[in-house]
């Protein structure tokens, strides 16, 4: 029988595969395991097979079981498909064979195995025990049903979601009517032809209201005259000019007058909606009934149709200058505040999800001006009118203008026109054929018709079509408002937009409750009404439970060999400290890609530090490479054929036997992908990448970050739970029915890529009870496709690992799928739930219990602390709700599916804004963070910081810019520390040394540079930074510190340490 997954099944789909090979049959056992390591480095894509410890699909990883020893039972669980293998990596260690009493009885089934599955294969046929089961044809499986109430474990604490109940009439009906106008035109302009058409034509509508999406659809709480009705509108539309600005550049924008057109408008009766569907929905009175999308659609456009007449509408979210104006981000970007609604049913009624939004859009200026924002290369363009484009610059310059919208500036229009990509010849050169069939030059086309000299001559034209000819210069051409920015945000950019969005919990409830009655929110004009629509404006009120955190476990070598993070803390720091188990590594190489002699200098200090701060931390890392380290030019990242060679030739000069590769770049290249892909796919090494700026002055805290990452790609585990899921939900996990945990998901292209094809991964937990080590299984498949087309023999193959770790298949799987929309929930439900049995189904009499869950990280749901009626506020004092705060009540959900809603992380640290508000966090870009934290790392788009002290505390935080008053009114400029988050040895909750100046003489510490930084606490509104002594009328008098030169030399710290005299 021929599994859904094979070849045939579907098109588009890439798969590395070889055929089946019939091989010699071991005799031995070392043979048997000899032969399955070959056989899984034979077929095509290698996945990596180590157990790296990746954070479990738990909340926290678990601890490790004792070294495993793989014992071979004598009744091997068959699997009867024939699905080839992806190729493995396998450590060194992970696998001990011991001589077993019944070794060829062993043997002797396990070939006998095989022999019948080859048979099986080559007729074409089953036998009886490994027979493929049929599996039922796809249909709708409904949702599990919530088993309870809701958990009672944790402290309670009153919360407010920002839905808004919204009340309906059971008796509105809603006629719903097809609309077709020609010709045919933009949204906006479809929506004023809807107003128009309205005022003009009251009787004929029944003096309705009705309400429209701007495409075809149109919905009216009454019927109208006629099921066909038919209007001819004429509709003054502004013509917009651009004027030359002083470099003769059009990006000054002028309206000149108004131009009627004339548009033919037919409407067409489509249905009648009642309400009854969604009445019986929502009081459950039958299981399985469908959602009613048709009346919940209709009710949506209601709710819509006011802010779409004047926001911009992207998505379902709606944004407008007039919710706090357009801030320019550089780039030819500018951002917009908005927000998002969308109308959801829930156990409570329907309910209006409101939420603040941020988006980038392009700005609307002239192409030239937009090139010299977008591109570093163009920045001196208009200076340079005779430049032209080398190859490289062409396709830059391709991809930032591609999909854009634009209008033309030489003449007066309407029309709007999409880029689609740049002419090969340059503007002086190109012709085209007049209606006469004369052929032209484009320059003195523009020259004779519209009296204008084209000054950027040596530029390729915009091709406004995708079919034939038709050319436009850049220089002529505006950027249209109201474009979403198609481009990714650059470091500079994603802080500009951050900063924009940063707000306190406070501030964004007010901002959401602000929309709700803002003239263009969702409940201004009269639509609503209308439709007999009551919405809330008081936000829903929830009960949340916050869970305590589990305790951790961490080395026995070290000092500190168990913690538990509080609310506070909200992190751990592996100070004195060793991993949970460290992993073994003792053949890697170095590779270098740039750099000048001074950072390749830098080299064998980096090695050794390494290695040593390895060791602190309980990991082996061989203190010499086992060849010499390669320095290879930056360029060779642009050539993938030539960085495949060079990798190669590296791993046959280390005997194919690599377990590390670490990278150093001299900064962000786009080969990092193809380094990547090659080294841990194509040949089967890990790797890990550096920057030379961290290597340059290395700091103790990016040596630990890249040990921790090595450790955790090498099979070791950082951390793990101090008690097993066996041992802290007994009633859920037994120790001796093994588990599995599974989490899959689907990563697709660029959105401006057409034709890459999408990439799925899933990963499975390889041992029990910790079941805290897990590997992988890639596959690409069809562009764009979120169903996990090979999803069956990616679970077999999983499952099969498994077995081979734990000497038994799991009772259970519980299975983790991100990525998908609740449109979607149905058809993943239907066809990966049925993948998931048909996998379980090829191994013979095996039935486990399947939980399928849909992780949802993007939504718009956001929870707030509740002040008490009284007065009195919450038991937490901070804004934000505390990590670990769970939702599993009925109150926003459907009510028909078991949804709950977890915190599981804590909040970033921004400061208190104030009216100046010129706090301003670096960007990893800026020249502040690439030359003065040359020996800290990064974190995310912001440059992170860190400061350790001598007595084993340390702080961390951003790295920022803010002016200090200094005087009456004096203002500095200063770039400084902001440090969020303290550790200390002593385990307080604040540390004694948390605010003193960074002291270690790193490039940012007070002593280096006379830069300083300081500790804002969390808990405390108000903090003092005092410089130098000052007369202030405290109650108790400032004592000050000395500060001493240690002659002593102490670990991490270089050159000259300062400290105070006690």
């Amino acid at each position: 029988m021929e599994e859904k997954g094979g070849e045939d099944g579907k098109k588009g789909r890439r798969k590395w595969r070889s055929p089946m090979v019939v091989r010699p049959q071991p005799t031995t056992l070392v043979r048997l395991c000899h032969s399955r390591q070959q056989q899984q480095q034979q077929y095509g894509f290698c996945c990596q097979r180590c157990q790296a410890s990746y954070p479990a699909l738990l909340p926290l990883p678990l601890p490790l079981p004792p070294p495993l020893l793989l014992h071979l039972p004598s009744n091997p669980v068959v699997h009867s498909g024939n699905g080839t293998r992806t190729r493995r990596h396998v450590q060194e260690g992970r696998v001990a064979v011991l001589p077993l009493p019944q070794a060829e009885l062993i043997i002797n089934n396990l070939l006998a195995a095989l022999e019948v599955k080859r048979a099986a294969a080559i007729n074409g046929g089953a036998s009886k025990d490994c027979q493929t089961k049929p599996v039922a044809s796809p249909q709708a499986m409904p949702i599990a049903p919530r088993p309870d109430p809701g958990g009672v474990e944790g402290l309670e604490v009153s919360l407010l979601a920002n839905h808004f109940l919204v009340q309906f009439d059971s008796k509105q009906r809603i006629f719903h009517y097809d609309v077709d106008i020609t010709p045919r035109p933009s949204k906006d302009i479809a929506r004023m032809i809807k107003r128009k058409l309205v005022q003009e034509n009251s009787d004929a509508l029944s003096g309705a209201l009705p309400v429209f999406d701007g495409r075809k659809n149109l919905y009216s709480p009454v019927e109208f005259q006629d099921d066909r009705l038919e209007f001819f509108i004429s509709l003054p539309i502004p013509m917009t000019k651009t004027l030359p600005n002083r470099d003769d550049v059009y990006d000054v924008f002028e309206t000149s007058k108004l131009k009627s057109k004339l548009f033919r408008v037919n409407i067409r009766l489509a249905s009648k909606i009642s309400s009854e569907g969604l009445e019986k929905y929502l009081r459950e009175e039958k299981d399985g009934i469908p959602l009613p999308q048709d009346y919940l659609h209709a009710l949506d456009v209601v709710l819509r149709e006011r802010p779409a007449e004047s926001c911009i509408s992207v998505g379902r979210s709606l944004y407008s200058s007039s919710m706090g104006g357009v801030k320019d981000i550089g780039g030819g970007a500018v951002g917009l505040r908005g927000f998002f609604q969308s109308l959801r049913p829930t156990k409570q009624g329907l309910s209006l999800n409101v939420d603040f939004s941020l988006m980038a859009f392009h700005e609307s200026i002239g192409i030239i001006p937009y090139l010299q924002k977008r591109c570093d290369f163009l920045r001196d363009l208009s200076q340079r009118k005779t430049r032209g484009l080398a190859r490289d610059e062409k396709k830059e310059v391709e991809k930032a203008l591609k999909n854009i919208r634009v209008f033309v500036s030489h003449r007066e229009t309407t029309q709007r026109y999409r880029i689609y990509s740049l002419t090969d010849e340059v503007t002086e050169n190109l012709k085209f054929r007049d209606r006469d069939g004369k052929d032209l030059m484009l320059v003195d086309y523009f020259k004779d018709q519209y009296n204008l000299d084209i000054q950027y001559k040596n530029l390729p034209c915009l091709q406004i079509s995708r079919n034939k000819p038709c050319y436009l210069p850049m220089e002529l051409c505006v950027v249209c408002e109201g474009q979403k920015f198609l481009g990714k945000l650059s470091d500079e950019q994603t802080a500009k937009i951050l900063k924009m969005g940063c707000q306190k919990p406070a501030e964004r409830k007010d901002t959401i409750n602000g929309v709700m009655r803002a003239e263009v929110g969702p409940l201004s004009g009269l639509y609503a009404g209308e439709f007999k629509l009551h919405v809330s404006r008081e936000m829903t009120k929830l009960c949340g439970r916050v869970l305590q955190p589990p305790k951790l476990k961490l080395g026995d070598g070290g000092n500190v060999r168990d913690i538990t993070p509080n609310r506070y803390d909200r992190q751990w720091n592996l100070l004195d400290s060793h991993v949970a188990e460290g992993s073994k590594i003792k053949r890697w190489a170095l590779i270098s890609f740039g750099g000048n002699l001074e950072q390749r200098s830098c080299i064998p200090r980096f090695i050794n530090q390494l290695s040593t701060r390895c060791e602190q931390l309980g990991i082996l890392l061989n203190k010499s490479t086992m060849i010499s380290p390669l320095f290879e030019h930056i360029h060779v990242l642009n050539n993938v054929s030539v960085l495949e060679d060079k990798l190669r030739k590296i791993h046959e000069a280390t005997s194919n036997n690599l377990q590390l590769l670490i990278c150093v770049m001299e900064k962000k290249h786009r080969g990092y992908a193809d380094l990547k892909r090659i080294a841990e796919t194509g040949i089967g090494v890990v790797s890990q990448c550096c920057l030379y700026s961290n290597l340059s002055r290395l700091s103790s805290q990016f040596l630990s970050n890249m040990a921790l990452k090595i450790n955790a790609k090498l099979g070791g585990c950082n951390v793990a739970l101090y008690n097993t899921l066996s041992r802290q939900i007994p009633r859920i996990f037994m120790e001796d029915e093994p588990v599995i945990f599974m989490g899959a998901d689907v990563t697709h292209p660029h959105p401006l890529d057409d034709f890459s094809p999408s990439v799925a991964a899933v990963v499975g937990s390889m041992n029990w009870p910790a079941a805290n080590k897990y590997i992988s299984r890639m596959r690409s498949q069809t562009h764009r496709e979120e169903i996990i087309e090979e999803l069956e023999e990616m679970v077999v193959e999983l499952l099969e690992d498994f077995y081979l770790a734990v000497h038994r298949l799991p009772n259970k799987i519980i299975f983790f799928r991100d990525g998908v929309s609740e449109t979607q929930f149905n058809k993943v439900l239907k066809e990966e739930l049925q993948a998931i049995q048909a996998a379980c189904s090829r191994f013979s009499a095996y039935k486990p219990s399947i939980t399928f869950a849909v992780v949802q990280k993007r939504h718009h749901t956001r929870l707030f602390l509740n002040d008490n009626k009284n007065g009195s506020s919450n038991h937490f004092s901070d804004e934000n709700i505390p990590p670990g705060t769970v939702v599993d009540t009925v109150g926003i959900d459907t009510g028909n599916e078991l949804s709950w809603l977890l915190c599981s992380n804590s909040y970033s640290f921004r400061p208190c804004s104030s009216s100046f508000s010129s706090y301003s966090p670096i960007p990893c870009s800026f020249d502040a963070c690439c030359s003065g934290t040359r020996n800290l790392p990064v974190s995310g788009h912001l440059c992170h910081v860190s400061l350790s002290y001598a007595d084993a505390s340390s702080l961390e935080g951003t790295l920022a810019s803010d002016h200090f008053r200094l005087g009456d009114s004096l203002f500095l400029q200063t770039t400084f520390d902001c440090m969020d988050s303290t550790y200390s040895i002593s385990g307080e909750d604040d540390p004694i040394t948390a605010g003193l100046l960074g002291m270690n003489c790193g490039a940012l510490s007070f002593v280096t540079t006379r830069r300083f930084s300081y500790y804002i606490s969390d808990r405390d509104s108000v903090g003092i930074l005092l410089l130098g002594s000052a007369s202030l009328p405290f109650s108790v008098a400032m004592n000050y510190t000395p500060l001493i030169k240690m002659s002593l030399p102490l670990p991490y710290f270089e050159w000259v340490v300062y400290s105070v005299q006690l």
